[in-house]
């Protein structure tokens, strides 16, 4: 009995250190074979899992492999061997006789010609009681287990299951630290390795970054249930994209996409094609359908980058580039990218500070009553001060407002601004109408656009009738829900005016007079520029004022600069007009100035009611 009881503390000890070390579960399974049947020389020992209801051959070291290999897969039953049926029935099965048990009658065919004539099997169970396996003794003669075989079988139940659970947890935590638990595609630490072992390798590889089109509208519109669901369902139509991608995701509406075998941009722009047209096409969302977009950038090994930092950076840069003038499609990385986005990244830091140091000021362009050149209103521009006091324009740090953060905060800023400046003309008893102020599309994105207006005007005690919203069509044009044109309507029900800028100029402003709450149409410079040379362009410009006056818009003329155009404005009806023959953009003290000498006077305020 001491002897019984050494030999299987010697089995427990080697199991439990090969666990302890880390080693694969079949390499323990066939070590744990390996002593049982060194210590009971009569007996083949097998150790299968049982797994969605069919059992997996583990560990079998002295069987066949083809054997091993007939009886994988097999499903639990009543009548499946003694291994199948134990695992069925929760509960150990003995058949001393394989060839006349009718537990082996589909199955006896596998295990007489090999000279296995009796199999005894016992279920293995999880520390909550579910069957997770079996460990089956088989014999060369037609018997049951002896005691020693009786007291390592009971051993190795409890170690097998010890060693099932530690492969399970082993397997959960990897998987949490390597996959993404929405998608279940490979997760940033998963694609960091992967992308390091590449590089290694040195094989042609390109690294393809996907953007999620619209998923922040997506939740913000119908929830985030309908935006995991987009991104589940895109995670989907990617593993099907093919063999040679590896789809990992980076978190948010970001998916990296490694491509074996590509060794240049040709080669990776037409996997790009395939994963465009793979992942495009409606989702289902409950009731309602999102169709679905992504956008692509993408950069070589070797070509664009022989390590992970810079490759990633430069598949970024035309990801952006992308986004930017490509929505919905690809770009491919080039040298120039690169540059074009220092300069941007040094924009957007030397935008920062000029906000941090108070540097940014609004400039004033009148509006003025084309009869009169009376001022009726202001355009307020934003302008950067330099250290040496030299004035930028905005288009000198346009490329910088691309950063929703800077133009978040350069907006607040501008309101600032002009709520202070419109109260000191209010104080002054200036008869002052009202100022435009541009907004972008990451104001709206916030979703608290209507409130600061509201509350930085009211904190200057300035009524939003002394307001005008000025946006484009880029603000929104192509989005996919209504979040834009209900923070407009409210802001228009405290007074506020809505401009349409630069109207002609974008691919559907006709439509989105019909959607967008406007009341005052702004003509684009680029169309009176050509008033008198160009037949299209007068046509085009009497047309909108015709569509403006039946829909009952005012309309303002851009860029008038000659005599001529205005008298061609005159005559087509538009009434109100700003460009260098009336005023350039000027700081407050000019404004205020102008406003003095020229503001038109109260008695004419219905002028402005009737324009257009």
């Amino acid at each position: 009995m001491a002897g019984d009881t050494e030999l299987l503390l010697r089995v427990q000890t080697e199991v439990l250190e090969a666990v302890a070390r880390g080693e694969d579960l079949t390499d323990v399974g066939n070590i744990l074979c390996r002593r049982v049947e060194q210590f009971a020389p009569g007996a083949i020992c097998s150790i299968l899992l049982v797994e969605d209801g069919k059992v997996r051959s583990l560990a079998g070291p002295s069987l066949p492999e083809s054997y091993c290999q007939a009886v994988d897969g097999v499903a639990v039953g009543p009548c499946a061997g003694s291994c199948g049926t134990a695992a069925w029935r929760a509960e150990p099965v003995m058949v001393t006789d394989i060839e006349t048990d009718p537990l082996w009658a589909d199955y006896k065919s596998l295990a007489l010609p090999l000279g296995l004539l009796a199999c005894w099997s016992s279920p293995i169970r999880n520390s909550q009681g579910k069957v997770v396996g079996t460990f089956a003794l088989y014999f060369r003669s037609r018997r049951g287990p002896n005691a020693l075989e009786r007291q390592l079988v009971d051993t190795c139940l409890h170690l097998c299951a010890l060693a099932i659970e530690h492969e399970h947890a082993r397997a959960t935590n990897h998987r949490l630290a390597y996959f993404d638990a929405l998608t279940g595609l490979p997760n940033r630490g998963h694609f960091n390795a992967a992308l390091a072992e590449r590089i290694l390798i040195g094989r042609p590889f390109g690294l393809i970054l996907l953007d999620i089109d619209h998923l922040k509208q997506v939740n913000d519109s119908i929830g985030h249930a309908a935006g995991d669901t987009l991104i589940r369902t895109i995670a989907e139509r990617l593993s099907r994209c093919g063999s040679d991608i590896l789809a990992c995701r980076q978190g948010g509406d970001e998916i990296a996409l490694l491509v074996d075998r590509c060794a240049d941009h040709a080669v990776l722009e037409t996997v790009a094609q395939r994963v465009l047209s793979a992942v495009s096409g409606m989702v289902e969302v409950g009731d309602q359908a999102i169709d679905a977009h992504v956008t692509l950038g993408g950069a070589v090994f070797g070509i664009d980058g022989t390590d992970s930092d810079t490759l990633c950076q430069n598949a970024d840069f035309a990801l952006y580039q992308a986004k930017q003038t490509h929505r919905g499609g690809y770009v491919g990385f080039r040298p120039n990218l690169r540059t074009a986005m220092v300069e941007r990244i040094a924009i957007v830091r030397q935008l920062g500070t000029a906000m941090a140091e108070a540097r940014i000021v609004p400039y004033y362009q009148p509006l003025v009553w084309l009869e009169t050149a009376e001022i009726v209103g202001l355009e307020a521009l934003a302008r950067m001060v330099m250290p040496d006091g030299t004035v930028v324009p905005a288009s000198a740090f346009h490329d910088g407002l691309s950063d929703p953060r800077i133009a978040y905060q350069l907006t607040g800023l501008m309101l600032e601004h002009v709520a202070r400046d419109i109260r000191g003309w209010l104080d002054a008893g200036i008869a002052f109408k009202h100022v435009g102020v541009n907004v972008s599309t990451s104001d709206f994105q916030r979703g608290d656009l209507a409130e600061r207006i509201e509350n930085t005007f009211a904190a200057n005690d300035v009524s939003l009738s002394h307001v005008v919203l000025e946006v484009n069509e880029s603000v929104f044009v192509g989005g996919s829900d209504q979040t834009v044109p209900h923070a407009v309507e409210a802001l228009r029900e405290q007074g506020l005016l809505v401009a349409l800028d630069d109207f002609g100029t974008g691919h559907a402003s006709l439509t989105h007079l019909l959607s967008f709450p406007v009341d005052i149409i702004k003509i684009d410079r680029s169309f009176v520029a050509r008033l008198g040379s160009d037949k299209p362009s007068g046509v085009v410009t009497r047309a909108i004022l015709d569509i403006a006056r039946q829909l009952d818009m005012r309309v303002v003329a851009e860029g008038i600069e000659t005599a001529e155009q205005v008298g061609m404005l005159r005559d087509y009806g538009c009434s109100m007009g700003q460009g260098y023959l009336f005023s350039r953009p000027v700081p407050l003290a000019d404004t205020t100035r102008l406003l003095q000498l020229f503001s038109q006077k109260p008695i004419d305020t219905s002028l402005i009611a009737a324009a257009g």
